[in-house]
C-alpha cells in the first residue's frame, strides 16, 4: 500500500496505481476527510515516479453516490463553507488526475451518482460494470452541479443530454453510457477493475510523457477547466444555504416529497 487514508486508499502494482474510495458501508458518499484525501491521493499518484498508469474505483457495491447529504445538512448554517471546503478538496483533486502525466482509469461498480458522474468524466477513459447506473442527482435536492459534472458532460455527451440529466436525474444505464460516450468499455459485473488494470498495464508501457502533454492539449482545448470548477464550487454552496436547498435536502433525508415555495 502506497498510501492509506481512512477513507481512501492508494496501492502500486507495478506501474498502476489503484485509487479506491473507501467509504462503502455509505456508498462511498464524499465527505470532508474523503475530499481531503482524495486531494492527497491524486497528489501522491502525480509524485509517485513508478506510477505511469492510474485506475480509481469505489469499495463496495457502488462507485460514488456523491456527496454526503447527512454531513452537509449536520453543517446547519455553515452548510454554505462546509461546501466550498469540501469541493475545493474535489475540485484540486480533479484537477491534478486531469492534468497529471498517468492516464487515469475510472473502472465504475454499481452506481456513480453527483459527484461519482463526475469523477467518471474526468476521467481519461472509463469502464463500468453491466448493471452500473449513473444519475446526476442534484436537482432531485435542489443543489446544483460540482466534481466538474456541468463542464464534462456536456463535452462528452452533448449540451441536450446533459440538460436532460441534470433537470430530470434519471438514471443512464451502462448501454446509454456507452452509445453516448461517458464509458469506453462495459463488462460483466465484478470485471471492471480486472479489465481497467489490464488497460491500465498496457498504457503503463507506453510513453508517460507523450501521454501527459496530449492529456494537456485536449484540456486545453476544452476551455478553462479551473475557472470553471470555482464556478461550481460557488453555486452549489449558495444553493445549499437557501431555503431551497435547505428543503431538497431535508426531504431527501426524511424520505418525503419536497415543498417548494
Amino acid at each position: 500500500m502506497m498510501w492509506n487514508g481512512t477513507t481512501v486508499s492508494v496501492e502500486v502494482r507495478g506501474n498502476v496505481a489503484l485509487v479506491t474510495l473507501n467509504r462503502p458501508e455509505n456508498a462511498n458518499v464524499l465527505n470532508l476527510p474523503m475530499g481531503r484525501e482524495l486531494l492527497e491521493a491524486a497528489i501522491a499518484c502525480g509524485k509517485h515516479p513508478a506510477v505511469r498508469a492510474v485506475v480509481l474505483t469505489g469499495a463496495g457495491k457502488h462507485f460514488c453516490f456523491g456527496g454526503d447529504l447527512r454531513g452537509m445538512m449536520g453543517e446547519g448554517g455553515a452548510v454554505d463553507s462546509y461546501l466550498r471546503e469540501l469541493t475545493s478538496f474535489l475540485h484540486q483533486a480533479i484537477s491534478h488526475f486531469v492534468r497529471m502525466d498517468a492516464p487515469v482509469i475510472a473502472a465504475v461498480n454499481g452506481t456513480a451518482a453527483g459527484a461519482g458522474v463526475g469523477l467518471v468524466a474526468m476521467a481519461d477513459m472509463a469502464i463500468c460494470s453491466e448493471s452500473s447506473k449513473f444519475s446526476l442527482a442534484y436537482t432531485g435536492v435542489a443543489l446544483t452541479p460540482d466534481g466538474s459534472t456541468s463542464f464534462f458532460l456536456p463535452r462528452l455527451i452533448g449540451a441536450k443530454r446533459a440538460m436532460e440529466l441534470i433537470l430530470t436525474n434519471r438514471p443512464v444505464t451502462a448501454q446509454e453510457a456507452l452509445q453516448w460516450g461517458l464509458v469506453n468499455q462495459v463488462v460483466a459485473d465484478g470485471e471492471q477493475v480486472n479489465e481497467a488494470m489490464k488497460l491500465a498495464e498496457k498504457l503503463a508501457a507506453g510513453p508517460t510523457r507523450a501521454f501527459g502533454k496530449a492529456k494537456r492539449l485536449l484540456a486545453g482545448a476544452n476551455g478553462a477547466l479551473e475557472s470553471h470548477l470555482v464556478l461550481e464550487s460557488e453555486t452549489i454552496a449558495q444553493q445549499a444555504a437557501s431555503a431551497e436547498g435547505v428543503e431538497g435536502i431535508q426531504a431527501f433525508l426524511d424520505k418525503r416529497k419536497p415543498q417548494y415555495k
